[in-house]
């Protein structure tokens, strides 16, 4: 799993338009997310509004099991948060009202 971030990090890096130092897991959101998809197979699964009007989503491979969280500024730079293996979708149920959860 580190190797894949090492080497996916190293690849946004060397990307036109990339930022230096203390940023190399950022770049244009187009650009990463072609990558996430022609290089681990992920597609986008979640989105939601984080702070500071950040885009947070969540993109995954089924074939592989391997996701990535990443961030995009209002401006449109996305970012790396996490990465990892064996991805699974879930949806629970909420707790009946009265039970203790």
């Amino acid at each position: 799993m580190r190797a894949r971030a090492v080497v996916f990090a190293v690849a946004v890096a060397m990307l036109p338009g990339t930022l230096g130092a203390g940023v190399a897991n950022c770049a244009p959101r187009d650009r990463v997310v072609q990558r996430l998809a022609q290089d681990y197979g992920e597609t986008r699964r979640s989105i939601g509004l984080g702070s500071g009007n950040r885009v947070i989503e969540l993109y995954a491979s089924d074939a592989t099991g391997s996701w990535t969280i990443t961030t995009t500024t209002p401006g449109g730079l996305t970012c790396l948060v996490a990465t990892g293996e064996a991805f699974e979708a879930m949806t629970d149920a909420l707790p009946v009202r009265g039970d203790d959860a």
